[in-house]
């Protein structure tokens, strides 16, 4: 991958993805159905063949812009990896800008954490989403030359396919590191959104940091920010008293494992460290999760077990 990645000045290319405004007109159907919007622009829903795909519309009063734009689009021409949005292709057609992904069937995790829908997030199926979140941010860091930083680590962009599969999106604000060194201090400031980074340049921590204020929102069910309450003084505070179950959405009504509740904590607080150089590679966060998921999942196939041997126990000899 190259530095020259996400130079916003050169043109897009390759074409082979390009489509015109009138394509993205029959796609979206005039736009029928709008799915979302933010600072971007609005997203419909529509369809490329059989595929249901996501079409961003950047708006003409767009915060990010033209400039954003171009980086996302040659982010994801460059960027594979199952935990990251697939690009189906982009419009640039006079003064309509628009990015066409795959469409993901459920959403953003924030609207599953926040918006008080019935169906509450099972403790494993956090800890898989933390997982792949995590594995999708270790690529962007070690598996890309140069280095890339996403700089908007947040629920709501984070996506969940039909099976609840995360996928990482927007990228209009990542940058590639000009050196191999992605622990160096980086000229660009950190940006992304209140709640979610600490003050500094921008690093590869920045993103870790970001990473840490998301598994804390999986964790307790709570935004970065409630009430003026930052969560990561929030669960500090607890985790010195030692009350980790006070921590835990209560929504789960104690449907956790205590040992994983315990290390996926002390993982994010890892993470929210406020020095920089004593945060964890996301490489290491992605297998302390990992650890936790299958240790969660041994937990559940023992339990579904016990409960087959008791249903043994009440059939007639």
């Amino acid at each position: 991958m190259n530095a020259a990645l996400i130079k916003s000045e050169e043109v897009l290319t390759p074409r082979k993805q390009q489509f015109t405004y009138s394509e993205v007109l029959s796609i979206t159907n005039n736009f029928q159905k709008e799915i979302g919007r933010g600072g971007f622009g609005r997203v419909f829903q529509g369809s490329v063949g059989d595929n249901q795909v996501a079409v961003k519309m950047l708006s003409e009063s767009s915060s990010q812009g033209y400039k954003e734009f171009q980086a996302e689009v040659k982010l994801l021409m460059e960027v594979r990896h199952t935990n990251i949005t697939s690009l189906v292709g982009y419009c640039d057609d006079n003064n309509h800008k628009g990015i066409i992904y795959d469409f993901m069937a459920n959403g953003n995790l924030g609207e599953h954490l926040f918006d008080g829908r019935p169906n509450v997030l099972s403790w494993e199926r956090r800890l898989q989403i933390g997982c792949d979140a995590a594995d999708g941010l270790a690529y962007m860091h070690h598996g890309c030359r140069p280095p890339i930083v996403h700089r908007d680590v947040k629920s709501s962009n984070i996506l969940l396919n039909e099976g609840f599969q995360e996928k990482l999106a927007d990228f209009g604000l990542s940058r590639a590191y000009p050196t191999e060194d992605a622990s160096h201090a980086s000229s660009v400031k950190v940006a992304g959104t209140i709640g979610y980074h600490s003050t500094g340049r921008l690093t590869e921590k920045s993103d870790v940091y970001s990473f840490g204020v998301l598994l804390l929102e999986l964790i307790t069910g709570r935004k970065a920010i409630t009430e003026g309450i930052n969560i990561v003084n929030w669960v500090q505070s607890l985790v010195e008293g030692g009350n980790v179950e006070a921590i835990i959405d209560s929504r789960l009504e104690g449907h956790f494992d205590i040992n994983t509740a315990w290390k996926g904590v002390e993982t994010a607080i890892a993470c929210v460290c406020s020095t920089s150089i004593e945060r964890p590679t996301m490489n290491a966060v992605a297998m302390d999760l990992k650890h936790c998921v299958q240790t969660e999942k041994t937990r559940q196939s023992g339990y579904m077990s016990l409960n087959l041997e008791g249903l043994n126990d009440l059939k007639p000899r």
